[in-house]
């Protein structure tokens, strides 16, 4: 069970975004759809821990990662969560191997225990990395680089798993495969999955349950499986704008641009 209430005011000199998310699901992957720039990115650091919002929670299978009332605020490494970055973040001087290491090592110990060492060579294998074990990552291809950073997300066995629109560094006419392959991972290790896409083919392909969100805010939830949705309350954080009335012509379009983001 994944429930999210959180709130943010983010700032970027005189911008400011506010972020006021909310939903709640069981289901095995859930996307966060929408365009760029609606607050699906700063969703997922909220849940990870990479932004502390001002208010709410963030609970994972029953277990409080973050709660403002409470004043609970657990830090990155103890949420038990696997990260997979949008451009996969790998160390540019680190092997495959090393890379995959990373999150079972720390300052006090660099070395790893015989059980973790074990566990990144299966890694290794089940994602087909065994001969380029000992590559660095400039010298892969965007989908074997995807397939390193995913194993690395996965090394630490974490209770959630968070994907940053994991496709879009990917040349179109590998992501079918990669989207299967994918898909695969999801039902092998069993864990819940929160992607974020502004692509309707991923949430398709892989998502049980779809959250779009517009303007930092959760506006409808969509059974991915059962072609079905429903409307959700929008929380209201800032004063309503006066807004001028649309002609019939722009009634129209945006009816139809609706329709169209919609399937």
């Amino acid at each position: 069970m994944i429930d999210i209430d959180i709130g943010a005011m983010v700032s970027d000199g005189p911008r400011r975004f506010v972020l006021s998310t909310r939903f709640v699901s069981d289901a095995s992957v859930v996307a966060l759809y929408g365009p760029s720039g609606a607050g699906k990115s700063l969703t997922l650091q909220a849940i990870a821990g990479l932004l502390r919002p001002q208010r709410g929670h963030v609970r994972v299978n029953g277990r409080v990662l973050f709660d403002s009332a409470q004043g609970i605020d657990l830090r990155p490494e103890r949420r038990g969560i696997g990260f997979l970055f949008q451009h996969y973040a790998l160390f540019p001087h680190l092997t495959v191997r090393d890379n995959v290491a990373f999150g079972l090592t720390n300052w006090r110990c660099r070395r790893l225990s015989r059980d973790h060492a074990r566990r990144v060579d299966e890694l290794l294998e089940t994602f087909g990395l065994g001969a380029l074990a000992d590559s660095r990552p400039t010298l892969l291809s965007g989908g074997q680089q995807q397939r390193v950073a995913l194993a690395r997300a996965l090394a630490c066995r974490p209770d959630l798993l968070l994907l940053d629109e994991p496709f879009a560094a990917l040349n179109p006419m590998l992501r079918d495969d990669l989207r299967k392959q994918l898909a695969g991972v999801f039902a092998q290790w069993k864990m819940p999955v929160v992607m974020i896409t502004h692509d309707i083919d991923d949430v398709l392909a892989l998502a049980h349950v779809a959250f779009v969100i517009e303007n930092g805010c959760v506006v409808r939830e969509v059974d991915v499986r059962r072609g079905e949705a429903h409307e959700m309350a929008v929380r209201a954080l800032m004063p309503a704008r006066e807004v001028a009335p649309l002609t019939t012509h722009e009634r129209r379009v945006r009816e139809l641009l609706h329709v169209s983001a919609d399937r």
